[in-house]
């Protein structure tokens, strides 16, 4: 068992990050996820949210929007459409990028009728405001109560509910909790 993860994080625009950690969490549509070195394969869908990381005794933290993570024995590689890190977030400029996509986002919402369009639209003004939010929670503002870290995947369904209909997440019929 190797005692250190390779975490990588790689966008369209090349290696944002390469390090060598003691741990890593990782923000996944179905909730976070750890990993630990030893830790068995995995692959699962990002959205975005804080990566936080371990190397010895200090923390790090750093955002990613959505994308993919795989990891394995002693590697974990997120592919993520962007990646921020504290230093290259100016506050105000996300904070005006909130204010202009909000009654973009509005509009959308209070549609009567939702074309495939307007849904293709509605998906990626979310995913942008979400994105958004974690930038500025990453650097220590409090994000918007309107993040919408559920809207294309909906919450994890309960356990409960899962062995009551004797079936898994992805089996549920539509309209589920």
């Amino acid at each position: 068992m190797a005692d250190k993860i390779e975490l990588e994080i790689v966008t369209p625009k090349g290696r944002a990050l390469a390090e060598s950690v003691d741990e890593v969490t990782a923000p996944s549509v179905q909730g976070e996820f750890g990993v630990l070195p030893g830790h068995l394969p995995v692959v699962s869908a990002i959205r975005p949210g804080i990566v936080t990381y371990k190397q010895g005794n200090e923390l790090k933290r750093v955002a990613v929007s959505t994308g993919f993570a795989e990891a394995g024995q002693n590697k974990l590689l997120i592919l993520a459409e962007d990646f921020a890190d504290r230093a290259s977030i100016d506050p105000v400029v996300i904070r005006k990028e909130l204010g202009e996509l909000q009654p973009k986002l509005e509009k959308v919402l209070s549609a009567l009728e939702m074309t495939p369009e307007l849904e293709s639209e509605k998906k990626a003004l979310i995913e942008q405001e979400n994105w958004l939010a974690a930038q500025l929670e990453l650097y220590g503002e409090v994000p918007p109560p309107t993040m919408r870290p559920f809207e294309e995947w909906g919450p994890p369904p309960s356990p409960l509910v899962e062995e009551e209909l004797g079936t898994h997440a992805t089996e549920l019929p539509p309209g589920s909790p």
